[in-house]
């Protein structure tokens, strides 16, 4: 593993443990060279996803997008970043258990979205906001008119 500051290619690890969700491995890493520490975490990955897009376009399946969508829906809003990984966890093990290694963009749009009723209702509607691409007040008041049929776990 190379350093992320340093560059340096010799690092060690000092500490694993199994992460909150027990789905990967956290590690505490020290580079000798610059004497940094860093973390890192280790994942099953039970197959190479490829994302189909709207258009036909395929790129492969990026986590990290997923997170960053996840997070800009939970911004300021009482989740903590060990509940948006565990949401991620839950929706990428969804998507490689349906058996397919292509999968329609609307499919994990789709995912994100019954993910974020349960987690969490404000972050549901700025998610859709983005999803459904809401363009006047109309289409907010429809979709929160309907809230009510949306099954959320408490």
């Amino acid at each position: 593993m190379h350093c992320p500051f340093c560059g340096n290619e010799d690092t060690q690890v000092k500490d694993s443990r199994p992460s909150e969700d027990g789905q990967s491995i956290r590690r505490r890493r020290y580079c000798p060279k610059c004497d940094s520490r860093f973390t890192t975490f280790e994942r099953v990955q039970i197959r190479e996803l490829t994302v189909v897009k709207k258009d036909g376009g395929r790129r492969p399946f990026d986590r990290d997008k997923l997170v960053h969508s996840i997070g800009i829906a939970v911004r300021k809003r009482p989740v903590s970043s060990e509940q948006v990984e565990m949401t991620v966890n839950n929706i990428v093990r969804e998507l490689e258990s349906s058996g397919e290694n292509e999968i329609k963009s609307a499919a994990i749009g789709e995912a994100v979205m019954r993910a974020l009723a349960n987690l969490d209702p404000v972050a549901y509607v700025r998610f859709a906001s983005v999803y459904k691409d809401f363009r006047e007040v109309k289409d907010f008041e429809e979709f929160v008119g309907g809230l009510g049929a949306v099954k959320v776990n408490d």
